[in-house]
């Protein structure tokens, strides 16, 4: 099998993980929802001892976190349901601000806002795929209802200014929202934000799970939920809980720590300096190594097409030319059109995602693939010229 280095789209699930999930599928199997019964007792104690952990992970209350299936459907409760609640309570207008490079998980949901009748204002960012605070503040109305910047970018790993941008959003009383999903290297800055999205399997836990954190303020956020069934997760998220992906979740954000991710960086850093001195001709998208994510590495190689480097190397390498939701399509990526990379460029960007299992033998496989397979694809492009 090849070696993944795609951990940006999801992460394999570590072992301790699946080891506590499997009782659950099992002789432990319950509805957390029945009471009437030990074995759903049990089941509802399993799932709010997940709730806990997940809580110290994201930095906020255990009451603060509502589950749902993932980040994707987070982010659509966060932004779709807050400016339904906005209009349910009778306010005028409604109105977004997002960023360009965000994922197509919150940049579609605020596409659907609009097409209710919302407003949204949607922000450039500089070359190295940062916003600029204060165009925040410079878009903040009257009527806006929620500001969403994204933690980490899942493509060039850049990571947003929250905090300066939280100052303008609560000198305004705008709830800000983050996803973040891709906080698996970099600690969740709860204390500045009032919603965050995140989910299992970017963190080797389980796909299928996920959870809004909704900060408890007064008078609390109006969300509206974004179908009916129930009660559940006080009432924003109806609809029987997964006990064993919760557990999972849970158990996930236990086994993260500051030691792996400066192990991982240092992996990083290697590939990078690898390439640098056996490729020529690479374009390095994004901020500075020591100021991005520190598994994140977006090269294009010069003249030659990602989508024909991916498969010159899938025996060996499983890597990404950008976020797996779009990655199917031919258009170069809009995070990298956003920042002003030329398309021709942008179509030679492969996305590099480490992670807790890449090793040192994984970067020097990468290593001793990716430089011929380059030179095979450029000699083929300057001999297709030729003729």
């Amino acid at each position: 099998m090849p070696v993944s280095l795609d951990h940006h789209a999801t992460t394999p699930g570590d072992p301790r993980v699946i080891e506590a999930m499997l009782p659950w599928f099992g002789a432990r199997a319950a509805n957390a929802s029945s009471r009437s019964h030990r074995l759903g007792t049990a089941a509802r104690d399993a799932t709010e001892d997940a709730r806990a952990q997940i809580a110290l992970f994201v930095g906020c209350s255990a009451r603060e976190v509502v589950f749902t299936s993932g980040a994707t459907e987070a982010n659509n409760l966060a932004i779709l349901g807050l400016l339904r609640g906005w209009r349910a309570a009778g306010r005028a207008g409604g109105h977004v601000i997002t960023v360009a490079t965000e994922h197509k998980a919150v940049l579609d949901p605020v596409a659907m806002a609009v097409a209710e009748g919302f407003d949204a204002t949607v922000l450039p960012v500089d070359r190295a795929g940062r916003v600029d605070p204060e165009a925040v503040a410079a878009a903040i109305r009257p009527d806006t209802a929620l500001v969403s910047v994204m933690l980490v970018n899942n493509e060039v790993g850049v990571v947003q200014p929250l905090a300066d941008i939280s100052r303008h959003c609560r000198d305004r009383r705008v709830p800000l929202h983050c996803d973040a999903a891709q906080a698996l290297v970099e600690p969740i800055p709860w204390p500045h934000l009032d919603l965050v999205s995140v989910c299992a399997h970017k963190l080797h836990g389980p796909m299928g799970v996920g959870a809004l954190a909704v900060r408890r303020t007064r008078p609390p956020l109006a969300l509206s939920p974004l179908f009916g069934g129930g009660g559940h997760e006080r009432g924003l998220r109806p609809g029987t809980l997964p006990v064993p992906l919760v557990v999972g979740f849970g158990v996930a954000t236990t086994l993260l720590d500051a030691a792996g991710a400066a192990e991982v960086r240092a992996l990083r850093d290697r590939l990078w300096a690898g390439l640098e001195a056996s490729v020529a001709g690479l374009t390095l998208h994004g901020p500075p190594l020591a100021e991005r994510a520190a598994n994140n590495l977006s090269v294009s190689f010069d003249g030659v097409e990602a989508a024909a480097l991916l498969l010159a190397v899938r025996e060996h390498l499983a890597l990404s030319t950008g976020s797996a939701c779009t990655s199917e399509t031919l258009r170069p990526s809009h995070v990298l059109q956003a920042m002003g990379v030329p398309a021709d460029v942008a179509h030679g960007a492969v996305r590099f995602g480490l992670g807790r299992t890449t090793t040192a033998a994984d970067i020097e496989l990468a290593l001793s693939v990716i430089p011929p397979a380059v030179t095979r694809l450029r000699a083929l492009s300057q001999g297709l010229e030729a003729d």
